[in-house]
């Protein structure tokens, strides 16, 4: 479970930030609001209510913003490996549903599927994993979830091409991810690398 060294980063983030965007590690408050509008194109046919599972959900912050931009369409659920975090969000939003859970080591059978899974944040930070690690963790997780999905999944990850790199961000090249998607999950994607961030945003469909 090298793994656990991410989630514990973030847990020590919201106890030295609190319910806030450096509470999850995201330093720039306005880049977060852009990336929950460019993940949330991820959804075809903005007409019909769907079911949207926020993978790594943190302190339910996507939920706000669908909220606050009075989105209609969007049944939301959260799901999280922290119980700090997931606590969190039951408190905030009582009326919506969270799962604490570790979909590489416990049984997900009970999960429902869900037209739509957003992984906003999960695979950026490697913290000390290894390259190899960090990528076993990322493949692990999307054969799992698309199992779970039943029209598409939209996760960002850090942009090999940028001004300077750090050892604790994971990069993932556009050849290596589609070469993944493509042997893995499906050749139908897309990788949008033009919201002017040092990160892509890739939608898988079914």
């Amino acid at each position: 479970m090298a793994y656990k060294q991410i989630y514990e980063h973030y847990e020590n983030c919201l106890d030295k930030h609190g319910d806030n965007h450096k509470g999850v590690d995201w330093p720039n408050k306005e880049d977060v609001m852009k990336r929950y509008r460019v993940m949330l194109e991820v959804i075809k046919d903005k007409s019909k209510v769907v079911k949207l599972l926020d993978f790594g959900c943190g302190c339910g912050h996507l939920l706000t913003f669908i909220k606050n931009e009075n989105i209609k369409n969007i049944e939301y659920y959260g799901l999280d490996i922290s119980k700090k975090f997931i606590d969190l969000c039951k408190r905030k939003f009582p009326d919506n549903k969270f799962y604490c859970i570790d979909v590489l080591k416990d049984n997900i059978s009970f999960l429902p599927s869900f037209d739509y899974v957003i992984i906003n944040g999960v695979f950026t930070e490697k913290i000390n994993l290894g390259y190899e690690e960090m990528f076993s963790f990322f493949s692990l997780i999307l054969k799992k979830i698309f199992t779970k999905t039943d029209i598409g999944i939209a996760f960002n990850t850090m942009s090999p091409i940028v001004d300077f790199k750090r050892n604790d961000l994971f990069y993932l090249s556009h050849d290596e991810l589609g070469n993944f998607l493509h042997k893995n999950l499906t050749r139908n994607y897309i990788i949008n690398n033009n919201y002017k961030l040092w990160e892509c945003t890739t939608f898988v469909y079914k």
